[in-house]
C-alpha cells in the first residue's frame, strides 16, 4: 500500500513541476528586394518554421510593383529562433552561406525582416 502511495505522490509531483513553455504569437513580415535579380519568378521563403520544414515554399508577392516582395506570417510558438532562406523559382539564395536566422524573445512579437536577395545583410524592426 505504501508503494502505491509513493508512486501516486511521485506522479502528482512530476505533473506539478513539469516544464511546459507558454506559446506566444509571432507575426513576421518578410520583405526581400528583388530589383537587381534577373527574372524574379515564384519568389518565396523556405525554412524550418513551415509545416513541412524546408519542403514548403511560402510565396511572396509584389502587389505595388516596387521590386520588394513580401508576405506576413503569424504563428503561435514557443521556439526562440527560425532559420530560413529566400527562393527564386525554387532556387535558394546564398548557396554557399549559412541560413538566415531570426531570433525571438519570450513574448508576443511583431517583426519586419527586410533584406536583398542573395545579400546576407538584413534590417530587423520589432514593433
Amino acid at each position: 500500500m505504501k508503494i502505491k502511495f509513493y508512486i501516486i505522490a511521485l506522479l502528482i509531483l512530476a505533473t506539478l513541476t513539469s516544464c511546459v513553455q507558454e506559446v506566444h504569437l509571432k507575426t513576421v513580415t518578410f520583405k526581400v528586394n528583388m530589383i537587381n535579380t534577373e527574372q524574379p519568378i515564384n519568389v518565396g521563403v523556405k525554412g524550418d518554421f513551415t509545416e513541412n520544414r524546408w519542403n514548403e515554399t511560402i510565396p511572396l508577392t509584389d502587389e505595388n510593383n516596387d521590386g520588394i516582395y513580401e508576405v506576413t506570417v503569424s504563428q503561435k510558438t514557443a521556439i526562440n529562433q527560425i532559420q530560413f532562406k529566400f527562393v527564386n523559382n525554387e532556387e535558394y539564395e546564398l548557396k554557399e552561406a549559412d541560413n538566415r536566422v531570426l531570433e525571438f524573445e519570450y513574448k508576443p512579437e511583431t517583426i519586419i525582416y527586410e533584406t536583398t536577395f542573395n545579400n546576407p545583410e538584413s534590417k530587423i524592426t520589432k514593433e
